[in-house]
Protein backbone atom coordinates (compact mmCIF):
# COMPACT_ATOMS: atom_id res chain seq x y z
CA UNK A 1 0.00 0.00 0.00
CA UNK A 2 2.95 2.52 0.59
CA UNK A 3 3.09 4.04 -3.30
CA UNK A 4 5.22 6.96 -4.38
CA UNK A 5 1.48 9.28 -3.77
CA UNK A 6 1.18 8.17 0.32
CA UNK A 7 -0.58 11.21 1.58
CA UNK A 8 -1.65 11.68 5.15
CA UNK A 9 -4.41 12.31 7.44
CA UNK A 10 -3.85 16.20 7.49
CA UNK A 11 -3.78 16.06 3.58
CA UNK A 12 -7.07 14.25 3.49
CA UNK A 13 -8.62 16.72 6.03
CA UNK A 14 -7.71 19.56 3.91
CA UNK A 15 -9.02 18.17 0.73
CA UNK A 16 -12.10 17.44 2.75
CA UNK A 17 -12.23 21.33 3.77
CA UNK A 18 -11.82 22.25 0.08
CA UNK A 19 -14.46 19.91 -2.22
CA UNK A 20 -17.34 20.80 1.03
CA UNK A 21 -20.28 22.40 -0.24
CA UNK A 22 -19.25 21.25 -4.02
CA UNK A 23 -21.21 19.16 -6.37
CA UNK A 24 -21.13 14.99 -4.84
CA UNK A 25 -18.33 14.01 -8.44
CA UNK A 26 -15.72 15.97 -6.25
CA UNK A 27 -15.74 13.33 -4.06
CA UNK A 28 -13.52 11.72 -6.69
CA UNK A 29 -10.99 13.36 -5.29
CA UNK A 30 -10.47 11.75 -2.41
CA UNK A 31 -9.84 8.63 -3.82
CA UNK A 32 -5.95 6.94 -2.70
CA UNK A 33 -4.06 6.03 0.15
CA UNK A 34 -3.70 8.21 3.64
CA UNK A 35 -1.23 7.49 6.68
CA UNK A 36 -3.04 7.48 9.71
CA UNK A 37 -1.53 7.01 13.12
CA UNK A 38 -1.12 3.45 13.18
CA UNK A 39 -2.59 2.58 10.36
CA UNK A 40 -3.39 3.09 6.63
CA UNK A 41 -7.07 4.31 5.46
CA UNK A 42 -7.16 3.74 1.42
CA UNK A 43 -10.60 5.28 -0.24
CA UNK A 44 -10.55 2.43 -2.80
CA UNK A 45 -13.61 3.55 -5.15
CA UNK A 46 -16.12 6.35 -4.54
CA UNK A 47 -19.52 6.31 -5.31
CA UNK A 48 -21.40 8.04 -7.86
CA UNK A 49 -23.92 10.24 -6.26
CA UNK A 50 -25.47 9.89 -2.60
CA UNK A 51 -28.46 6.96 -3.77
CA UNK A 52 -25.81 4.99 -5.45
CA UNK A 53 -23.63 1.79 -4.19
CA UNK A 54 -21.55 2.72 -1.37
CA UNK A 55 -18.02 3.89 -1.70
CA UNK A 56 -15.28 1.12 -0.80
CA UNK A 57 -13.12 1.46 2.15
CA UNK A 58 -10.42 -0.92 3.53
CA UNK A 59 -7.94 -0.08 6.58
CA UNK A 60 -4.15 -1.62 6.31
CA UNK A 61 -2.51 -2.52 9.76
CA UNK A 62 1.39 -3.21 9.64
CA UNK A 63 1.66 -7.02 11.21
CA UNK A 64 4.22 -4.97 13.70
CA UNK A 65 1.64 -2.59 14.75
CA UNK A 66 -1.45 -4.77 14.96
CA UNK A 67 0.87 -6.62 16.92
CA UNK A 68 -0.46 -10.26 16.66
CA UNK A 69 1.80 -13.23 17.42
CA UNK A 70 2.86 -15.65 14.57
CA UNK A 71 1.43 -18.51 16.05
CA UNK A 72 -2.13 -16.93 16.04
CA UNK A 73 -2.04 -16.81 12.42
CA UNK A 74 1.04 -18.75 10.49
CA UNK A 75 -1.61 -21.85 10.31
CA UNK A 76 -4.17 -21.74 8.02
CA UNK A 77 -6.94 -22.94 10.14
CA UNK A 78 -5.99 -20.25 12.29
CA UNK A 79 -5.37 -17.56 10.61
CA UNK A 80 -8.75 -17.80 9.03
CA UNK A 81 -10.43 -17.92 12.87
CA UNK A 82 -8.40 -15.05 13.60
CA UNK A 83 -9.14 -12.77 10.54
CA UNK A 84 -12.99 -14.48 11.51
CA UNK A 85 -12.89 -13.00 15.07
CA UNK A 86 -11.75 -9.66 14.34
CA UNK A 87 -14.17 -9.50 11.70
CA UNK A 88 -16.85 -9.67 14.26
CA UNK A 89 -15.12 -7.31 16.76
CA UNK A 90 -14.68 -4.57 14.12
CA UNK A 91 -18.03 -5.31 13.09
CA UNK A 92 -19.85 -4.72 16.49
CA UNK A 93 -17.77 -1.77 16.60
CA UNK A 94 -19.36 -0.09 13.73
CA UNK A 95 -23.14 -0.85 14.04
CA UNK A 96 -22.85 1.87 16.90
CA UNK A 97 -21.49 4.41 14.80
CA UNK A 98 -23.31 3.66 11.08
CA UNK A 99 -25.54 6.40 10.48
CA UNK A 100 -24.58 8.43 13.31
CA UNK A 101 -23.88 11.35 10.57
CA UNK A 102 -27.25 12.46 8.52
CA UNK A 103 -27.82 13.37 5.12
CA UNK A 104 -29.72 12.03 1.96
CA UNK A 105 -29.32 8.63 0.29
CA UNK A 106 -26.76 6.12 1.89
CA UNK A 107 -25.31 9.16 3.82
CA UNK A 108 -23.46 8.06 7.08
CA UNK A 109 -23.42 4.04 6.57
CA UNK A 110 -20.79 2.56 7.55
CA UNK A 111 -20.92 -1.58 6.61
CA UNK A 112 -19.07 -4.45 7.12
CA UNK A 113 -19.57 -8.10 6.52
CA UNK A 114 -21.83 -9.79 9.44
CA UNK A 115 -20.33 -13.15 9.73
CA UNK A 116 -23.48 -16.25 10.86
CA UNK A 117 -22.57 -19.17 12.62
CA UNK A 118 -19.74 -20.33 10.08
CA UNK A 119 -16.05 -18.98 10.17
CA UNK A 120 -15.22 -18.92 6.41
CA UNK A 121 -12.58 -17.28 4.58
CA UNK A 122 -13.57 -13.33 3.71
CA UNK A 123 -12.82 -10.71 1.69
CA UNK A 124 -13.84 -8.43 4.72
CA UNK A 125 -10.84 -9.04 6.80
CA UNK A 126 -7.48 -10.72 5.58
CA UNK A 127 -4.47 -11.35 7.06
CA UNK A 128 -1.07 -11.60 5.15
CA UNK A 129 0.51 -15.01 5.72
CA UNK A 130 3.85 -13.91 5.45
CA UNK A 131 4.20 -10.70 7.22
CA UNK A 132 1.08 -10.90 9.26
CA UNK A 133 -0.33 -7.24 7.84
CA UNK A 134 -4.12 -6.99 8.15
CA UNK A 135 -6.85 -5.34 5.94
CA UNK A 136 -10.55 -4.82 6.90
CA UNK A 137 -12.78 -3.52 4.17
CA UNK A 138 -15.81 -2.15 4.46
CA UNK A 139 -18.72 0.32 2.53
CA UNK A 140 -18.75 3.64 3.67
CA UNK A 141 -22.00 5.96 2.31
CA UNK A 142 -19.95 9.61 1.53
CA UNK A 143 -22.62 12.00 3.39
CA UNK A 144 -24.51 14.52 1.13
CA UNK A 145 -27.00 17.33 1.64
CA UNK A 146 -29.65 16.53 -1.40
CA UNK A 147 -26.63 16.11 -4.36
CA UNK A 148 -23.90 18.23 -2.69
CA UNK A 149 -21.20 17.29 -0.49
CA UNK A 150 -21.01 17.22 3.22
CA UNK A 151 -17.72 17.24 4.37
CA UNK A 152 -17.75 17.86 8.07
CA UNK A 153 -19.81 14.94 8.37
CA UNK A 154 -17.58 12.17 6.60
CA UNK A 155 -14.49 14.17 8.47
CA UNK A 156 -16.50 12.82 11.70
CA UNK A 157 -16.64 8.93 10.22
CA UNK A 158 -12.61 9.36 8.89
CA UNK A 159 -11.28 11.24 11.95
CA UNK A 160 -13.57 10.20 14.66
CA UNK A 161 -15.91 7.13 14.24
CA UNK A 162 -13.31 4.91 12.62
CA UNK A 163 -10.31 5.36 13.95
CA UNK A 164 -12.17 4.53 17.58
CA UNK A 165 -12.97 1.41 15.78
CA UNK A 166 -9.73 0.52 14.85
CA UNK A 167 -8.19 1.21 17.90
CA UNK A 168 -10.14 -0.74 20.09
CA UNK A 169 -10.40 -3.91 17.60
CA UNK A 170 -7.28 -4.35 15.56
CA UNK A 171 -4.59 -4.39 17.37
CA UNK A 172 -3.60 -7.64 19.85
CA UNK A 173 -3.00 -4.73 23.14
CA UNK A 174 -6.69 -3.79 22.60
CA UNK A 175 -8.14 -6.91 22.74
CA UNK A 176 -8.83 -9.97 25.27
CA UNK A 177 -6.17 -12.37 25.26
CA UNK A 178 -8.48 -15.66 26.13
CA UNK A 179 -11.33 -15.14 23.70
CA UNK A 180 -8.50 -14.96 20.85
CA UNK A 181 -6.80 -17.93 21.76
CA UNK A 182 -10.18 -19.49 22.39
CA UNK A 183 -11.20 -18.87 19.04
CA UNK A 184 -7.63 -19.99 16.95
CA UNK A 185 -7.71 -23.15 19.32
CA UNK A 186 -10.93 -23.90 18.58
CA UNK A 187 -9.97 -23.92 14.72
CA UNK A 188 -7.03 -26.06 14.76
CA UNK A 189 -8.89 -28.81 17.24
CA UNK A 190 -11.55 -28.83 14.28
CA UNK A 191 -8.85 -29.09 11.54
CA UNK A 192 -7.11 -31.92 13.67
CA UNK A 193 -10.44 -33.80 14.21
CA UNK A 194 -10.89 -33.80 10.36
CA UNK A 195 -7.73 -34.73 9.81
CA UNK A 196 -8.67 -38.17 11.90
CA UNK A 197 -11.37 -39.17 10.31
CA UNK A 198 -9.35 -40.17 7.22
CA UNK A 199 -7.23 -41.88 9.59
CA UNK A 200 -10.18 -43.47 11.46
CA UNK A 201 -12.39 -44.29 8.59
CA UNK A 202 -14.54 -42.27 9.55
CA UNK A 203 -16.80 -39.81 7.51
CA UNK A 204 -18.40 -37.53 10.57
CA UNK A 205 -17.92 -37.38 14.48
CA UNK A 206 -20.56 -35.68 16.39
CA UNK A 207 -19.23 -34.98 19.75
CA UNK A 208 -20.89 -35.86 23.29
CA UNK A 209 -22.68 -32.65 24.78
CA UNK A 210 -23.47 -31.11 21.18
CA UNK A 211 -26.48 -28.92 20.38
CA UNK A 212 -27.79 -29.98 17.34
CA UNK A 213 -31.19 -28.05 17.00
CA UNK A 214 -31.57 -24.47 15.62
CA UNK A 215 -33.81 -22.09 17.53
CA UNK A 216 -35.59 -21.42 14.19
CA UNK A 217 -35.62 -22.22 10.28
CA UNK A 218 -34.56 -18.68 10.30
CA UNK A 219 -32.04 -18.09 12.63
CA UNK A 220 -28.64 -20.72 12.80
CA UNK A 221 -28.48 -19.72 16.22
CA UNK A 222 -28.67 -22.95 18.84
CA UNK A 223 -31.87 -23.74 20.55
CA UNK A 224 -31.76 -23.23 24.11
CA UNK A 225 -32.94 -25.80 26.45
CA UNK A 226 -32.47 -28.75 23.74
CA UNK A 227 -31.86 -32.15 24.59
CA UNK A 228 -27.23 -32.54 24.27
CA UNK A 229 -26.17 -35.20 22.33
CA UNK A 230 -24.88 -38.60 23.46
CA UNK A 231 -23.24 -41.07 21.31
CA UNK A 232 -24.53 -44.80 21.55
CA UNK A 233 -21.94 -46.45 23.48
CA UNK A 234 -21.11 -49.09 20.46
CA UNK A 235 -20.18 -46.02 18.09
CA UNK A 236 -18.36 -43.85 20.75
CA UNK A 237 -14.75 -42.37 19.81
CA UNK A 238 -12.19 -40.79 21.88
CA UNK A 239 -9.78 -38.58 20.71
CA UNK A 240 -7.25 -36.25 22.33
CA UNK A 241 -6.84 -32.23 20.53
CA UNK A 242 -3.92 -30.54 20.84
CA UNK A 243 -5.75 -27.78 22.81
CA UNK A 244 -9.51 -29.03 24.78
CA UNK A 245 -7.73 -32.44 25.30
CA UNK A 246 -9.71 -35.42 25.29
CA UNK A 247 -13.04 -35.33 23.78
CA UNK A 248 -15.71 -38.03 23.43
CA UNK A 249 -18.78 -38.94 20.73
CA UNK A 250 -20.05 -40.69 18.13
CA UNK A 251 -17.59 -41.83 15.12
CA UNK A 252 -19.76 -42.41 12.03
CA UNK A 253 -17.79 -44.73 9.73
CA UNK A 254 -17.31 -45.27 5.76
CA UNK A 255 -19.83 -47.38 4.22
CA UNK A 256 -23.57 -47.09 4.29
CA UNK A 257 -25.17 -45.51 7.44
CA UNK A 258 -28.99 -45.30 8.08
CA UNK A 259 -30.64 -42.99 10.42
CA UNK A 260 -34.49 -43.82 11.15
CA UNK A 261 -36.46 -43.14 14.04
CA UNK A 262 -40.27 -41.07 14.31
CA UNK A 263 -41.04 -38.28 13.36
CA UNK A 264 -40.01 -35.89 15.14
CA UNK A 265 -37.69 -37.25 16.97
CA UNK A 266 -34.16 -35.59 15.49
CA UNK A 267 -32.99 -37.62 12.57
CA UNK A 268 -33.09 -34.75 10.06
CA UNK A 269 -31.81 -32.59 12.88
CA UNK A 270 -28.71 -34.59 13.29
CA UNK A 271 -28.95 -34.57 9.17
CA UNK A 272 -28.58 -31.18 8.98
CA UNK A 273 -25.75 -30.44 11.34
CA UNK A 274 -23.65 -33.48 9.32
CA UNK A 275 -24.01 -31.02 6.31
CA UNK A 276 -23.20 -28.06 7.85
CA UNK A 277 -20.02 -30.33 9.52
CA UNK A 278 -18.14 -29.32 6.37
CA UNK A 279 -17.68 -25.95 7.45
CA UNK A 280 -15.85 -24.66 11.12
CA UNK A 281 -18.14 -23.29 14.04
CA UNK A 282 -17.84 -20.24 16.39
CA UNK A 283 -17.92 -21.58 20.25
CA UNK A 284 -21.11 -20.88 21.69
CA UNK A 285 -22.42 -22.88 18.18
CA UNK A 286 -23.44 -26.05 20.02
CA UNK A 287 -21.83 -27.50 16.51
CA UNK A 288 -18.07 -26.80 17.50
CA UNK A 289 -16.82 -30.79 17.22
CA UNK A 290 -19.46 -31.58 14.66
CA UNK A 291 -17.18 -32.67 11.99
CA UNK A 292 -17.92 -33.93 8.55
CA UNK A 293 -16.11 -35.28 5.48
CA UNK A 294 -15.02 -32.26 4.17
CA UNK A 295 -16.10 -33.14 0.46
CA UNK A 296 -19.65 -34.50 1.66
CA UNK A 297 -22.57 -33.57 -0.65
CA UNK A 298 -26.27 -33.00 0.08
CA UNK A 299 -28.15 -35.04 -2.20
CA UNK A 300 -31.66 -34.09 -3.58
CA UNK A 301 -34.38 -33.77 -6.22
CA UNK A 302 -34.51 -30.56 -7.35
CA UNK A 303 -37.55 -30.01 -10.11
CA UNK A 304 -36.85 -27.59 -12.67
CA UNK A 305 -33.52 -27.25 -12.94
CA UNK A 306 -31.19 -27.18 -15.95
CA UNK A 307 -28.84 -30.17 -16.74
CA UNK A 308 -26.13 -30.31 -19.07
CA UNK A 309 -24.60 -32.83 -20.67
CA UNK A 310 -24.65 -35.25 -17.64
CA UNK A 311 -23.97 -38.80 -17.84
CA UNK A 312 -27.17 -40.28 -16.08
CA UNK A 313 -27.01 -43.37 -17.59
CA UNK A 314 -26.04 -45.26 -14.30
CA UNK A 315 -29.40 -44.59 -12.95
CA UNK A 316 -32.08 -43.64 -15.98
CA UNK A 317 -31.82 -45.62 -19.09
CA UNK A 318 -33.72 -46.48 -22.45
CA UNK A 319 -35.87 -43.69 -22.07
CA UNK A 320 -39.78 -44.49 -24.21
CA UNK A 321 -38.43 -41.10 -26.13
CA UNK A 322 -35.33 -42.51 -26.92
CA UNK A 323 -33.23 -39.75 -25.22
CA UNK A 324 -29.51 -39.81 -24.75
CA UNK A 325 -28.98 -40.01 -21.04
CA UNK A 326 -25.19 -40.55 -21.33
CA UNK A 327 -25.33 -37.26 -22.73
CA UNK A 328 -28.18 -35.66 -21.03
CA UNK A 329 -29.26 -32.19 -21.21
CA UNK A 330 -32.59 -30.64 -20.12
CA UNK A 331 -34.07 -27.31 -19.34
CA UNK A 332 -37.05 -28.62 -16.62
CA UNK A 333 -35.75 -31.59 -14.89
CA UNK A 334 -37.79 -34.06 -12.96
CA UNK A 335 -37.43 -34.76 -9.53
CA UNK A 336 -35.89 -38.20 -10.38
CA UNK A 337 -33.85 -37.03 -13.51
CA UNK A 338 -32.39 -33.91 -11.10
CA UNK A 339 -31.62 -36.14 -8.41
CA UNK A 340 -29.98 -38.88 -10.72
CA UNK A 341 -27.55 -35.52 -11.81
CA UNK A 342 -27.01 -33.71 -8.60
CA UNK A 343 -25.37 -37.48 -7.61
CA UNK A 344 -23.34 -37.73 -10.84
CA UNK A 345 -22.37 -34.42 -10.34
CA UNK A 346 -21.38 -34.73 -6.73
CA UNK A 347 -19.01 -38.01 -8.08
CA UNK A 348 -17.89 -35.50 -10.95
CA UNK A 349 -16.95 -33.04 -7.55
CA UNK A 350 -14.68 -35.17 -5.91
CA UNK A 351 -17.02 -36.39 -3.52
CA UNK A 352 -16.66 -39.11 -1.30
CA UNK A 353 -20.18 -38.59 1.16
CA UNK A 354 -23.40 -38.07 0.05
CA UNK A 355 -25.83 -36.78 2.86
CA UNK A 356 -29.81 -37.87 1.53
CA UNK A 357 -32.61 -37.42 3.50
CA UNK A 358 -36.35 -39.56 2.44
CA UNK A 359 -37.84 -36.09 2.90
CA UNK A 360 -36.13 -33.95 0.22
CA UNK A 361 -35.83 -37.13 -2.22
CA UNK A 362 -37.88 -38.44 -5.28
CA UNK A 363 -39.85 -41.19 -3.94
CA UNK A 364 -39.20 -43.47 -7.77
CA UNK A 365 -35.56 -42.57 -7.57
CA UNK A 366 -34.96 -43.63 -4.34
CA UNK A 367 -36.70 -46.90 -4.03
CA UNK A 368 -39.23 -49.59 -5.95
CA UNK A 369 -40.66 -51.74 -3.30
CA UNK A 370 -41.98 -55.22 -4.76
CA UNK A 371 -45.32 -55.30 -5.47
CA UNK A 372 -44.36 -52.27 -7.63
CA UNK A 373 -41.62 -54.04 -9.23
CA UNK A 374 -44.04 -57.16 -10.53
CA UNK A 375 -46.57 -55.22 -11.45
CA UNK A 376 -43.83 -53.08 -13.38
CA UNK A 377 -41.84 -54.94 -14.81
CA UNK A 378 -38.37 -53.82 -14.67
CA UNK A 379 -37.73 -53.66 -18.49
CA UNK A 380 -40.55 -51.00 -18.55
CA UNK A 381 -39.26 -49.07 -15.97
CA UNK A 382 -36.14 -47.21 -17.24
CA UNK A 383 -35.29 -46.12 -13.16
CA UNK A 384 -32.46 -47.87 -11.59
CA UNK A 385 -33.40 -46.77 -8.25
CA UNK A 386 -30.75 -45.67 -5.69
CA UNK A 387 -31.22 -48.41 -3.10
CA UNK A 388 -29.25 -50.85 -5.78
CA UNK A 389 -26.33 -48.65 -7.02
CA UNK A 390 -25.60 -47.53 -3.19
CA UNK A 391 -23.32 -50.52 -1.93
CA UNK A 392 -21.92 -50.17 -5.63
CA UNK A 393 -21.08 -46.48 -5.18
CA UNK A 394 -19.34 -47.40 -1.88
CA UNK A 395 -17.41 -50.70 -2.86
CA UNK A 396 -16.39 -49.68 -6.37
CA UNK A 397 -16.20 -45.93 -5.78
CA UNK A 398 -15.65 -45.40 -2.36
CA UNK A 399 -18.53 -43.03 -1.25
CA UNK A 400 -20.11 -43.40 1.56
CA UNK A 401 -24.10 -42.62 2.39
CA UNK A 402 -25.70 -41.10 5.39
CA UNK A 403 -29.18 -41.51 4.57
CA UNK A 404 -32.06 -40.74 7.05
CA UNK A 405 -34.91 -42.79 6.21
CA UNK A 406 -38.79 -43.16 7.63
CA UNK A 407 -41.25 -44.71 5.57
CA UNK A 408 -39.45 -48.00 3.71
CA UNK A 409 -37.40 -50.43 5.60
CA UNK A 410 -35.91 -52.00 2.46
CA UNK A 411 -32.39 -50.05 3.22
CA UNK A 412 -31.89 -52.20 6.20
CA UNK A 413 -30.56 -55.14 4.20
CA UNK A 414 -27.88 -52.46 2.76
CA UNK A 415 -27.11 -50.69 5.76
CA UNK A 416 -23.76 -51.13 7.82
CA UNK A 417 -24.86 -49.21 10.51
CA UNK A 418 -27.99 -47.88 12.01
CA UNK A 419 -29.27 -45.27 13.92
CA UNK A 420 -32.47 -44.94 15.43
CA UNK A 421 -33.07 -41.30 16.98
CA UNK A 422 -35.24 -41.62 19.97
CA UNK A 423 -36.32 -38.31 21.92
CA UNK A 424 -33.14 -36.91 19.83
CA UNK A 425 -31.31 -39.69 21.56
CA UNK A 426 -29.18 -41.96 19.09
CA UNK A 427 -29.50 -45.34 19.77
CA UNK A 428 -27.85 -47.95 17.78
CA UNK A 429 -29.96 -50.81 16.75
CA UNK A 430 -28.08 -52.15 13.49
CA UNK A 431 -28.35 -55.94 14.95
CA UNK A 432 -32.17 -55.36 15.81
CA UNK A 433 -32.70 -54.12 12.60
CA UNK A 434 -30.98 -56.49 10.17
CA UNK A 435 -32.75 -59.70 12.01
CA UNK A 436 -36.09 -57.76 11.93
CA UNK A 437 -35.40 -57.62 7.86
CA UNK A 438 -34.44 -61.10 7.35
CA UNK A 439 -38.50 -61.91 7.65
CA UNK A 440 -38.55 -59.50 4.43
CA UNK A 441 -36.34 -60.31 2.28
CA UNK A 442 -35.57 -58.11 -1.23
CA UNK A 443 -36.71 -59.67 -4.20
CA UNK A 444 -33.73 -61.27 -5.48
CA UNK A 445 -32.46 -59.45 -9.20
CA UNK A 446 -29.31 -59.34 -11.65
CA UNK A 447 -28.29 -56.17 -12.42
CA UNK A 448 -25.10 -55.71 -13.97
CA UNK A 449 -22.94 -52.98 -12.54
CA UNK A 450 -22.93 -49.41 -14.08
CA UNK A 451 -20.21 -48.36 -16.43
CA UNK A 452 -18.51 -45.41 -14.91
CA UNK A 453 -19.50 -41.78 -15.29
CA UNK A 454 -18.31 -39.70 -18.47
CA UNK A 455 -16.88 -36.80 -16.97
CA UNK A 456 -15.11 -35.37 -19.99
CA UNK A 457 -17.37 -32.71 -20.40
CA UNK A 458 -15.83 -29.21 -21.68
CA UNK A 459 -17.11 -26.23 -21.58
CA UNK A 460 -16.81 -23.20 -23.87
CA UNK A 461 -17.13 -19.82 -23.19
CA UNK A 462 -20.16 -17.20 -23.24
CA UNK A 463 -19.42 -14.88 -25.72
CA UNK A 464 -21.82 -12.74 -23.08
CA UNK A 465 -20.21 -13.17 -20.31
CA UNK A 466 -16.48 -12.83 -21.93
CA UNK A 467 -17.77 -9.65 -24.42
CA UNK A 468 -18.94 -7.39 -21.91
CA UNK A 469 -16.87 -5.41 -19.87
CA UNK A 470 -19.53 -3.82 -17.88
CA UNK A 471 -21.09 -7.33 -16.15
CA UNK A 472 -23.58 -6.77 -13.64
CA UNK A 473 -23.20 -9.69 -10.94
CA UNK A 474 -26.01 -9.20 -8.06
CA UNK A 475 -26.86 -12.12 -5.42
CA UNK A 476 -30.63 -12.41 -4.30
CA UNK A 477 -29.71 -13.73 -0.89
CA UNK A 478 -29.04 -17.41 -0.37
CA UNK A 479 -31.33 -17.74 -3.68
CA UNK A 480 -29.94 -17.13 -6.81
CA UNK A 481 -27.19 -15.29 -8.84
CA UNK A 482 -27.77 -12.85 -11.30
CA UNK A 483 -25.63 -12.67 -14.44
CA UNK A 484 -26.45 -10.03 -16.45
CA UNK A 485 -30.25 -10.98 -16.09
CA UNK A 486 -29.51 -13.83 -16.28
CA UNK A 487 -30.54 -15.90 -13.14
CA UNK A 488 -28.35 -19.19 -11.57
CA UNK A 489 -30.56 -20.44 -9.19
CA UNK A 490 -28.80 -22.14 -6.17
CA UNK A 491 -31.56 -22.25 -3.29
CA UNK A 492 -30.86 -26.11 -3.15
CA UNK A 493 -27.81 -26.65 -3.05
CA UNK A 494 -28.18 -26.85 0.91
CA UNK A 495 -24.48 -26.15 2.20
CA UNK A 496 -24.21 -22.60 1.06
CA UNK A 497 -23.68 -21.04 4.11
CA UNK A 498 -23.87 -17.26 3.03
CA UNK A 499 -24.98 -15.06 0.72
CA UNK A 500 -21.38 -13.97 -0.13
CA UNK A 501 -20.62 -17.48 -1.00
CA UNK A 502 -22.53 -16.46 -4.20
CA UNK A 503 -21.12 -13.36 -4.59
CA UNK A 504 -17.72 -14.95 -5.44
CA UNK A 505 -19.81 -17.77 -7.54
CA UNK A 506 -20.67 -15.09 -10.02
CA UNK A 507 -17.38 -13.25 -10.05
CA UNK A 508 -15.70 -16.97 -10.39
CA UNK A 509 -17.98 -18.03 -13.22
CA UNK A 510 -16.93 -14.86 -14.37
CA UNK A 511 -13.41 -15.53 -14.69
CA UNK A 512 -13.74 -19.18 -15.81
CA UNK A 513 -15.38 -17.89 -18.73
CA UNK A 514 -13.13 -14.73 -19.62
CA UNK A 515 -9.84 -17.53 -19.07
CA UNK A 516 -10.46 -21.36 -19.12
CA UNK A 517 -13.51 -21.57 -20.70
CA UNK A 518 -12.09 -23.10 -23.94
CA UNK A 519 -13.70 -25.88 -25.44
CA UNK A 520 -10.46 -27.98 -24.42
CA UNK A 521 -9.94 -28.26 -20.82
CA UNK A 522 -12.96 -30.72 -18.54
CA UNK A 523 -14.97 -29.13 -16.06
CA UNK A 524 -12.98 -30.64 -13.57
CA UNK A 525 -9.42 -29.15 -14.82
CA UNK A 526 -11.64 -25.96 -14.60
CA UNK A 527 -12.61 -26.28 -11.11
CA UNK A 528 -9.48 -26.86 -10.39
CA UNK A 529 -7.61 -23.99 -11.83
CA UNK A 530 -9.86 -21.61 -9.91
CA UNK A 531 -9.37 -23.63 -6.24
CA UNK A 532 -5.21 -22.94 -7.49
CA UNK A 533 -5.84 -19.19 -8.08
CA UNK A 534 -7.81 -18.49 -4.76
CA UNK A 535 -5.67 -20.08 -2.76
CA UNK A 536 -2.78 -19.35 -4.40
CA UNK A 537 -3.24 -15.62 -4.98
CA UNK A 538 -6.78 -14.90 -2.79
CA UNK A 539 -9.88 -13.69 -4.19
CA UNK A 540 -8.50 -10.43 -5.45
CA UNK A 541 -7.47 -12.80 -8.31
CA UNK A 542 -10.36 -13.72 -9.40
CA UNK A 543 -12.09 -10.05 -9.48
CA UNK A 544 -9.62 -8.88 -11.65
CA UNK A 545 -10.64 -5.22 -10.50
CA UNK A 546 -8.50 -2.34 -9.03
CA UNK A 547 -10.12 -3.04 -5.50
CA UNK A 548 -11.35 -6.05 -3.91
CA UNK A 549 -14.88 -6.15 -2.55
CA UNK A 550 -15.44 -6.52 0.60
CA UNK A 551 -18.53 -8.80 0.28
CA UNK A 552 -16.76 -12.17 -0.61
CA UNK A 553 -16.22 -15.67 0.74
CA UNK A 554 -14.99 -18.41 0.07
CA UNK A 555 -17.12 -21.39 -1.40
CA UNK A 556 -15.82 -24.84 -1.31
CA UNK A 557 -15.59 -26.91 -4.44
CA UNK A 558 -18.51 -28.87 -4.47
CA UNK A 559 -20.69 -25.81 -4.56
CA UNK A 560 -18.31 -24.08 -7.50
CA UNK A 561 -19.02 -27.55 -9.81
CA UNK A 562 -22.84 -27.11 -8.13
CA UNK A 563 -22.69 -23.31 -9.20
CA UNK A 564 -21.81 -23.78 -13.15
CA UNK A 565 -24.25 -26.97 -13.54
CA UNK A 566 -27.16 -25.01 -12.76
CA UNK A 567 -25.85 -22.31 -15.04
CA UNK A 568 -28.61 -22.67 -18.16
CA UNK A 569 -26.33 -20.75 -21.16
CA UNK A 570 -23.38 -23.35 -20.06
CA UNK A 571 -21.68 -23.62 -23.60
CA UNK A 572 -21.43 -28.02 -23.73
Amino acid sequence: MEGKNMQNATDLRNLLGRIDHKGYPAYKETRGTYEFPGYLLSIDHVQGDPFAAPSRVSIHVRGKQAGFPETLWKMDCRRAALQDHLLRQFAKAVEKVSFQVKGSGKSGLIAVSRPGQEVLERSACEINRKSGDLVVRMEVGFPANGRSINARELEKIFFTFLPECVKHTLYYKALPEKEIEQAVDLAEDAAYIRTQLKELGLVAFVANGSILPRESGVSGKPLKQAVPFVSPKSMEVTLTLPHYGEIKGMGIKKGITLIVGGGYHGKSTLLKALEAGVYGHIAGDGREYVITDETAMKIRAEDGRSIRDVDISMFIHDLPNGKDTVSFYTDDASGSTSQAANVIEAMEAGTHTFLIDEDTSATNFMIRDELMQRVVNRDAEPIVPFIDRIGELYHKYGISTILVAGSSGSYFHKADCIIQMNRYEPVEITEFAKEQAKQFPLPEQELKEAESPDFARRVRADKMIKEDNRLKIKTMGRDGISINRETIDVRYVEQLADSEQLATLGYLLKYANCHLFDGKKTLQEVVDALCAVMDQKGMAAICESSYLPCGLAKPRRQEIFACINRYRRLGL
